[in-house]
């Protein structure tokens, strides 16, 4: 079964818990929902009490045929079984009804509890696990736990009711009684015996499924790519691959519960002839009458019922368990990024330092050896340098994004590792290369920079960004509709978009990670007007990579193998013909229009 394991190992946050641990993390879940589980309760008893009472009043209705006084006696006790199945019917319903709503409940206060340790973790934790994947706990993994809730509490009173039943049946003939005890105590300690072996390979199907949720997530993701590269064929095989795992894990499981489901029943049907043989002989020797014969004929279809339901549903269960460990994995997961404390944070001025800064994506790979830099409030400052070199690190260090070792980062004077993260955060502007718009409209994503914004304030800001007449160029202006991602709109108008919702934050300081380097020299000029009206009066980092941006920084810092080499202004820097200059020539010098008729005079200024 080896080959069924390639490719489904457990994520990294991945862990084992015991049935207890399981017990102690879902109760809580319910009893916080007190009023539904109590009326939940109220229908389970009643509804196994007027279960049990059907058959022991049938039994009474088969003894008292028997004697002479028929007419008189039989009716009430009909009338009695008939009121008991009633009532059973009656309550079961109530019962099931009200389990849907508590399983609900819980189910939803689950995800959200998913969903916001899978939102408090540190970008680390999505480089290493695909979104797919983690979408798949939140949803296929709640739905699973969803279906182990609802039939574990279904079940409660079925094994309630036949908890009744054995305690008449105990009063009424001790050796039956005895004899089907036996059977359920041996079928009951057989399925539990199962359930390792059960719980192991429904971890392995859960994570198939998550692989297939991921694999199709990202294959939509990248479908552009796909098409224009006619990859259609390769994207199949992929498809087919986690597929096949999934397969291998799901034929794994059937025959695991296809060897479990025969052997149940084989212990039941040695019961049920152990009962119908002792009870016939008892009958006959008089020592219980016909009804009570009756009776234990009559309990042993309800009784094994729950019995092949637990066998019947084993395989929901056990992927119900597994779904419950890999969720409240999730949950328990520690972001890398912790806060040392949670100070408040007052209105910053934003002077930023790194001193001794250390930091890499793994242990063995540094990024960052020591790096010094000091940021001044309200200064402009550009990072540039080769792919590799450091610059998105900076950023991602600053933003609380990742957790660095050792040195120190400071905003005012303040470690930012005591800080409230929360309200740190909200002092950042961030724009991303690749700007991300939410399915709406354009008033509404601009309106996440500050949630409760009025519109007229949403507005003001749109139309401080690039002038404002971008707005005017959009069908329904500011309530144009936006698809997922923003693919309805141009890339230099995304780029609007989240710089209006930035400069709507009001934020202390202002981080960039080049926001013109995927689009023409026409929208650049667009949203570099964008950038001056939100950069302004700002401490602003940005990691440059056009040279309009680089040039308008009041400086300059060049980063090389995680440490700052060179700052200064565009003209003293290339004058120094040092790494900048190198910068230059390589990738600067092209972005000019003119730069074949000023290429000399820039030569001259590196000598």
């Amino acid at each position: 079964m080896a080959h069924i394991l390639d490719g489904l190992s457990a994520d990294s946050y991945d862990r084992a818990y015991g049935d207890r641990e399981l017990l102690r993390r879902i109760t809580p879940l319910f009893t916080a929902k007190a009023r539904v589980v109590v009326l939940v309760a109220l229908c389970v008893v009643g509804a196994a009490a007027a279960g049990a009472a059907f058959p022991l009043l049938v039994a009474e209705v088969v003894d008292t045929a028997d004697q002479d006084s028929v007419s008189r006696a039989v009716l009430p006790l009909v009338t009695g079984a008939l009121a008991s199945g009633v009532a059973a019917w009656a309550l079961t319903f109530v019962q099931q009804r009200a389990i849907g709503t508590l399983v609900g409940d819980v189910v939803l206060e689950v995800r959200r509890r998913a969903f916001e340790a899978v939102m408090r973790q540190d970008m680390g934790f999505f480089d290493e696990h695909s979104s797919g994947s983690v979408a798949s706990r939140i949803t296929a993994d709640t739905q699973a736990f969803a279906t182990l809730a609802t039939l574990t509490l279904g079940l409660v009173g079925q094994v309630l009711m036949i908890a009744l039943l054995l305690t008449a049946m105990f009063v009424i003939n001790v050796p039956l009684a005895a004899v089907t005890l036996l059977v359920a105590v041996v079928t009951v300690l057989v399925s539990l015996g199962f359930r390792w072996v059960s719980r192991r390979a429904s971890r392995r199907q859960q994570r198939s499924l998550a692989q297939i949720n991921s694999y199709v997530q990202e294959t939509l993701r990248g479908i552009a790519v796909a098409r224009n590269f006619q990859r259609q064929d390769s994207t199949d095989a992929g498809l087919a691959e986690v597929n096949r795992r999934w397969f291998r894990a799901t034929v794994s499981l059937n025959r695991l519960f296809s060897g479990i489901f025969p052997l149940l029943l084989t212990l039941t049907g040695l019961g049920t002839v152990a009962v119908v043989v002792l009870g016939g002989s008892r009958l006959t020797s008089g020592e219980i009458s016909a009804g009570q014969w009756s009776l234990f004929l009559e309990a042993l279809t309800m009784f094994w019922f729950p019995l092949t339901s637990i066998a019947s549903f084993w395989n929901q269960f056990q992927q119900g368990l597994a779904a419950s460990e890999r969720i409240f994995a999730l949950i328990d997961r520690e972001p890398a990024v912790r806060q040392r404390a949670a100070r408040p944070v007052p209105e910053l001025r934003g002077r930023i330092e790194f001193r001794g800064v250390r930091f890499g994506y793994s242990a063995d790979q540094p990024v960052l050896r020591g790096l010094d830099l000091t940021v001044e409030p309200g200064e402009t400052v550009a990072l540039v340098g080769h792919t590799g070199a450091g610059k998105s690190s900076i950023i991602r260090l600053l933003t609380r994004s990742y957790e660095f070792g050792e040195g120190r980062i400071t905003v005012d004077g303040q470690d930012i590792r005591d800080l409230d993260l929360d309200e740190y955060r909200d002092h950042l502007g961030i724009v991303p290369q690749s700007p991300l718009l939410f399915s709406g409209t354009i008033r509404e994503n601009i309106g996440h920079g500050r949630p409760g914004a009025t519109d007229e304030e949403i507005e003001a800001a749109a139309r401080a960004v690039a002038g404002g007449d971008w707005i005017d160029r959009l069908p329904q202006g500011l309530d144009t509709a936006t698809t997922e991602g923003g693919r309805s709109l141009s890339a230099g108008q995304r780029q609007l978009v989240v710089l209006a919702r930035v400069l709507l934050g009001n934020p202390s300081i202002f981080i960039l990670d080049e926001a013109t380097a995927n689009v023409d020299p026409l929208t650049e000029a667009l949203v570099q007007e964008g950038l001056d009206a939100v950069s302004a009066d700002r401490t602003t980092i940005i990691v440059a990579h056009r040279l309009p941006t680089v040039r308008k920084a009041d400086r300059i810092v060049v980063v090389d193998g995680g440490r700052v080499v060179e700052q200064g202004d565009h003209v003293t820097l290339l004058a120094a013909g040092g790494r900048y200059a190198e910068l230059y020539d390589h990738y600067f010098r092209h972005q000019r229009p003119d730069f074949e008729t000023e290429r000399d005079s820039d030569h001259a200024l590196q000598h």
